[in-house]
Parts: structure tokens; sequence; C-alpha cells
């Protein structure tokens, strides 16, 4: 089951419409030259490598051996069959090695004591000019050592069209690679509730992390906007928690719920066949699926079907977009939770053989708790002082129910809250801070800080990249992060089992984007788990990348390029210059950057940036990266404004708020205005306080205009203020009016855009321009956020 072909369709066009389809669909180079130069360019970077001279040749004579100790091993060897089948066209044959025939001219597959002893995913991967051999610890150890083989053949191997090539000699270079592990853990998750992605894009992301040497696929089954997986017992789950109405057409934070006599038609679910179809399919790629079944919040969809699991037993519907606070949950106090949620995980267990299952816990407003007889009455009964200890008891039961079945709870660092179940692993989310009060408390701990790990996270210039929930995760970031913090002990940090990935969808509805937001961060994660910390180098890295793009261009991926895109940053001299200074960097190292200051598209001919350009008047500034001749990534562009208020510095009366504090002390006068998106980082936010500020023109001034940028966006809480005043003097002292404005901001509710307030109060002489912009104080009535403290946004005051 899955979305509707037309709505499918329509995401599909106006994702590529908005974003650009130049940006998501990759043009490939087909310049087929089949023995690749240099060193090999693997990723994650092995623990030793050898290269010697000469190379094997891969031939329609080659034959796969393999060790017969278990039936993983012939999987193997059929894995490799099958790939190299797809990358050349060759048909080789596969046997069963008994130790008595040589494998000269050919490859061979065995398990190995000696490498076994370090670890079952410890590999030695011996290539020479007679044969290959890859031994492994164990069977996982041998796969990777395949996926490393797999590297060393050229890029365009991985076309899926290469069959053609069937004649060509195929060289591996003569080498010695021995390779572990660091982490037990490297993961990547999936939300499939906010968007359902068919199992055959589910397989696809498996393969991904096969290629790297990751071995958990974090599966998110459940949320509010959809339940995903058949359960037999309870089929309203799939028949009603599965569908939505379609609201696809409007932002995920302003969707209406459904109406009376609306259809749900926007959804899909996984029958018990596909679980296992792609359970099977991942076990084979020596990859554990970790669902997630969400409790006790972020389950609307399970209350939809059945609403008698709530404190309230009000009926609700699916939600088509964002939830926030998240209230309806389960009940804590009536029995039949939890009996419903055993029966639910005796089904996921049927499914999931895997040592952990994913319990959620998180972001779980507990309001009906407080107010339900039923929690109450639970409270008193086993002496829990408060709501948070409640939570500890639901998730403590449900640990000792996985327990009592030979599995093991893992959930969202919320799970500490209130004190966490004896056996129950964390996974930390919030920053580190609950790893490491987990780790030193002696439970495990899988580290997936949003700082690091969100690939929902922009990855580039946001007016650049397509739609993302906020944040900012380059690829250089995910490639600097460290699991272990420096807070722990060697002891407690054996509690780290290692690190993950998270690709939350509610901005993603189709796998072109999906992947966009994987790649090439993927790789990066890929490295930060596998290979040691004193391996790590960003610029070999890179150039390391720089060599599988082309492996995935072959491959077809969709992936990023957003490294190569020119970063500019606006500056004031600190001599105290008045003029701007913009600076530009791209984050892949080697680039080239070109631009322009015309309004043209930069070309391989126009001008190198070297230094920091001085502007003192408007411009059109483009650039774009380049590798040597060849143009990288999308052209950036910024338009400068320059007037009387530019490079001044505003004094605030208070400070902005929260993550909204700009990139500088003149974001409000540095000729950049704002875009529509809020964490662009342009704008200054003041969550329900007024914004008073003054700037000094430094001389009497003749003045004719001022001009207040605002941004209008109910979505995100922002609003209108209620008046704009501004007022002007001549020693800072002694303050006239020169103009005020009262703004109605329900005019606008239903709006979203960037808007300029212009006040023209005559001809007049001053230094000190003061603005004061009043915030409209609360969210007005039927705003998801009603009665909470309102945001507002300005952006570029400009004085002539």
């Amino acid at each position: 089951m899955s979305l509707t072909r037309t709505t499918f369709f329509r995401q599909l066009f106006a994702f590529l419409l908005a974003c650009g389809a130049s940006l998501f669909i990759h043009s490939c180079s087909r310049n087929l030259t089949y023995v690749p130069e240099g060193t090999p360019s693997i990723i994650p970077a092995p623990e030793n490598m050898e290269i010697h001279e000469g190379s094997f040749v891969v031939s329609g004579r080659t034959a796969i051996y393999y060790s017969p100790e278990t039936d993983a091993m012939q999987a193997n060897a059929g894995y490799l069959k099958n790939w190299i089948s797809k990358a050349t066209g060759l048909d080789l044959a596969t046997e069963v090695y008994d130790g008595s025939k040589p494998h000269t001219g050919n490859i061979l597959l065995r398990m190995n004591d000696t490498v076994s002893s370090a670890g079952s995913e410890n590999y030695i991967l011996e290539a020479g000019s007679k044969g290959i051999l890859i031994s492994g610890g164990g069977p996982a150890g041998v796969f990777y050592g395949i996926q490393t083989l797999r590297q060393l053949f050229p890029a365009e191997a991985e076309n899926p069209h290469q069959a053609k090539h069937a004649k060509t000699r195929w060289h591996i270079p003569c080498l010695k690679i021995s390779d572990s592990p660091r982490f037990a853990w490297r993961g990547m998750m999936l939300d499939v509730s906010r968007h359902f992605f068919d199992k055959e894009f589910v397989k696809e992301c498996i393969d991904y992390l096969a290629m790297h040497k990751m071995n958990r696929f974090h599966w998110h089954l459940v949320d509010d906007q959809g339940w995903r997986p058949e359960i037999k017992q309870y089929p309203l789950l799939t028949e009603v928690g599965a569908w939505r109405v379609d609201r696809e057409d409007l932002h995920w934070n302003s969707r209406p719920p459904q109406e009376d006599g609306e259809e749900a038609t926007y959804g899909g679910y996984y029958t018990q066949e596909d679980i296992r179809e792609i359970v099977a399919y991942a076990r084979e790629r020596h990859i554990t699926v970790v669902p997630e079944i969400e409790m006790p919040a972020h389950v609307s969809s399970a209350l939809a079907a059945y609403p008698w699991l709530s404190c309230t037993g009000k009926p609700i519907t699916v939600p088509p977009g964002g939830v926030w606070p998240i209230t309806d949950i389960y009940c804590a106090g009536k029995e039949e939770t939890f009996i419903f949620l055993e029966n639910v995980l005796n089904e996921i267990m049927d499914l999931f053989p895997g040592e952990f299952i994913h319990v959620g816990g998180d972001e779980a407003t507990k309001t009906e708790w407080e107010k339900c007889p039923h929690c109450r009455q639970r409270m008193r009964e086993e002496g829990l002082k408060n709501v948070e200890e409640l939570q500890s008891y639901f998730i403590r039961r449900m640990e000792a129910f996985l327990h009592a079945n030979g599995r093991r709870l893992i959930g969202w660092d919320e799970i500490l809250e209130g004190g966490l179940a004896p056996r129950a692993a964390v996974m930390s989310w919030r920053g580190t801070s609950g790893g490491i009060e987990a780790a030193k408390s002696g439970h495990e701990v899988v580290m997936s800080p949003t700082s690091h790990c969100y690939f929902d996270y922009y990855q580039g210039p946001a007016h650049l990249e397509p739609p993302a929930i906020g944040g900012w995760l380059p690829l250089s970031k995910v490639y600097a992060f460290e699991p272990v913090p420096p807070e722990l002990s060697p002891g407690e940090s054996s509690h780290i089992l290692g690190a993950q990935a998270n690709l939350w969808t509610e901005y993603i509805p189709i796998p072109a984007h999906a992947q966009y937001m994987i790649f090439p961060r993927i790789a990066a994660m890929a490295e930060v788990c596998w290979s040691r910390s004193d391996r790590k180098d960003w610029h070999d890295f890179s150039d390391r990348l720089k060599y599988h793009m082309k492996r995935w261009d072959e491959a077809g991926i969709n992936y990023a390029t957003s490294a190569f895109h020119p970063v500019m940053e606006v500056s004031v001299p600190e001599s105290g210059k008045r003029e701007l200074q913009v600076s530009m960097e791209a984050e892949m190292p080697g680039t080239l950057i070109r631009f322009t200051t015309d309004g043209s598209d930069p070309g391989s001919a126009s001008e190198v940036y070297k230094n920091p350009l001085g502007v003192a008047s408007f411009i059109t500034l483009k650039a774009l990266g380049f590798m040597g001749s060849q143009p990288m990534g999308m052209v950036n562009s910024l338009e400068l404004t320059f007037n009387l208020a530019t490079a001044r510095k505003v004094k605030l009366a208070s400070p902005p708020s929260g993550a909204y504090t700009g990139k500088h002390s003149h974001t409000l006068t540095d000729g950049i205005r704002g875009s529509i998106r809020p964490n662009d980082g342009h704008w200054l936010g003041f969550h329900g306080i007024d914004l008073s500020g003054i700037i000094d023109l430094e001389d009497l001034t003749p003045l004719t205009t001022v001009r207040v940028g605002l941004l209008h966006k109910p979505d995100w809480w922002i609003f209108l203020p209620k008046s704009i005043r501004i007022e002007v003097s001549s020693d800072g002292i002694d303050y006239e009016s020169y103009g005020e404005a009262d703004i109605d901001p329900e005019t606008f509710e239903s709006n979203e855009e960037t808007m300029d307030f212009t006040f023209s109060g005559g001809q007049v002489r001053a230094r000190y321009v003061k603005i004061t912009v009043e915030n409209t104080g609360l969210c007005p009535p039927g705003h998801p956020g009603e009665g909470q403290k309102a945001w507002l946004f300005i952006d570029e005051i400009g004085i002539e």
C-alpha cells in the first residue's frame, strides 16, 4: 500500500520546480576508464592498507569459492556473484571451497580463526595477480571485505546498465587491507510515518547502509501521522491509522485536521509479508532492523483507530501535518493500554528477530495524565510523585515485558526522566548529556545528537536547498562528530555502542529528496562509526569522497553537491571603515570559486576569488564553485543594498531570543534582506518581547525615509507587530516622532510573506534614529499556539 500515484507525481513536480531540477538530477559522465589510477579511495577508511604492484583481472573464467561454515557464507557468495553480474555482465560460477582446490585466478571467501579472535566484523582482503582472498572473523566480516572489493572496481561498475561491457577485462589493484570497525552500532534511522516510502525504497536505503559497512537500520514505523506495520490482532491500526487526509499542498505546520465527510487517502502500510521480506533482505547484508513503535506519545494514528487507548477516549483523526504540543497520548492508568501494547509487541517481535526494540518515549506532554482519574489512581497505587515518574513506570513495564521475551528496550533520552528502566539502552538525541548520564550509570548508549546526526537539517545555504525542517548540518560537521564524549572515563566509554544518523521526513515526501538528504552525509557518518578517530582526516576524506561521487553518478544516486557551494559571509571591518566586506568559502577543500558583480552567472573565465571584497554601494554578487574547469553545485547569489543605515551598529535595549540572533552585531544593517525562511541567519527573533533599537549615524544627517523589514509566518508562530514607532534625535537624549503605524495582524492571518514598512516623515536632520516595534504578544485565537508567546522577526533597517 502506498501514496496515491497522483499525489506522488504532484509532489515530485512541485519538488523539482521549487528547488531547481538541475540540483537533483545529475547527468552522469560516461568516460569509461576501467583501471582506477592512484591509491584506492575506500570509504570508510580502512585500518591498514598496503599497495603492491600489479593487478588481478576479473574475467569470465573467474569463479567465486566460499567456505561453507554457515548459510550466510553462501549468501555472501551469492551477493558478490549478483553484484559482479550487474556491474560487469559476467556470470561467475560459485563453488564450495573444501581446501583441496587451488584458488588461482579466482576469488575466495572464507572464515578465519585468526581474524575471528579480533572480532566477527573484522576482515582481511588480499588481492594478488593470481587471485583475491577475503578472510573474515565471521560472515559479516567477509561481507564487509566484499564491500571493500566493490570499491576497488572502477566507478563505472556501479552503473546498472554495464552488461554491454561483458568482454571488458576488469582490473583490481594488488593490495592487502586489514580492517575492523570502531563501534558495534553503526546506524541510520528512516522515518516512514510522516511520509510513507514503499518497500523498494526501504531496500535501497538498506543497500546504502550495506555499501558503507553500516549494520543497523532503525525503522521509525509509528508516529502521529501514520501507523505503518500491519498488526493482525488490531486491523484498524492500518485500516484507519495508516491513512490521513491529503493536505500535501499546504505547509506541514499549517494543515487543518480532517473534516466530516472527507476521505483519508494519503499514506500506506507494510504487510507482515513486506516486513519479513525487508528484514530478510537486510539480514543478507548483515544489517539488523530495529523497529520503533512509539509510546506513550506520537501515537495519534493509533488513537484514531482505537480511541479508548487515550485518557479521554475522544475520537480523533490522523493528523495530516505537524502536531504540537503532543497531548494525545496513551493512557498510563488503564490496564487495557498495556494489554494492547504487549499484544502489538508480540507481533512485532515475531517479525523482527533483532535484540533491540525501540519504544520512542520522546516529547510526551502529560497534561491529560495530570487530569486523568485512571492515571492519578495508578500514581497513588504505585507511590509515584509526578507524571515524569509515571512515564518511567510506563517504560519500566514495557522494558520488563521485552526482557521476559528475550529482547532489550532502547528509547530516546527522555526515558531517563523519572528514572531509567534497569536494562534499557538510551539513544541520545537532545545533545549528548542524556547519553553521558546513561553511560555513567552503566547503561548502553547510541549517540545521535541533533547537532551532528540529523539529516533532515540543511546541508548548505538554505536558499539553495530543498525544504528542510531547519538547523544546519554540513558534511564537514557530520565528519567532525566524536561519539565518545570527553567527560567519560575509559570504563564509562565502553558503554557507548556507537552512533546513528536520523532522517525525519516531515519535509521529505519522495525518494529523490530522501536520497539528497542522505548523500553524501551518510559517507561521513560511516567513517565516524567505522574508522578509528586517529585515522580521520577531513582533507583525505574529501579527496576520497570526490571519487565516490563518480560512483554515485553511475549508480544514479541523487546526492547533494552542497559542499561545493560558495558560502558568502558579510561583515563590517573592525577598522570602522563604512563598508561591507564579503568573504567566500566552499566547504569542500580544493574548490575554486569564480564570481561576478554584474548579475551574470559565473563561468570558467570569470574572476577567481582570492580575498574579501569591499562593498560600498548596491551590488549583485554571484559565485560558483569549480573543480578544475568543471562547475560544481549551484550558483549562489547575494544582493547587497547600501544606505545611510548600512554598516551601522544597532544598539538594542533587549537581546534577541533563542537561536534567532543573526550572524553578527550588524544583522539589521548588513545590506542583506532576510528570506522567507526564518532560520536563514539573517533575522533577529524576539519571543514575546518588543524590539527597541537606536542607530547612531555619527553626524547630523538629512533623512527622508526609514524602512523596517518584518516577517509574517504564522506556521512558525511569527506574527506582525502591534505597532511600529520611529523617533529621531540630534543629541540622543530628546527624541521626536518621525512616524508610527498600528498594525492589525489578523489582516495577514493566513499569509506568509516578508514585508517592508516605510515611514516618510518629511526631510529632517538627525543623528540618532530610534525604532520601537511592539510584539503582538500572544498567538491569536484559533492558532495552534493560541495563548502562547508570539515571535517577532525583524531584518534590515534602511534609512535614506
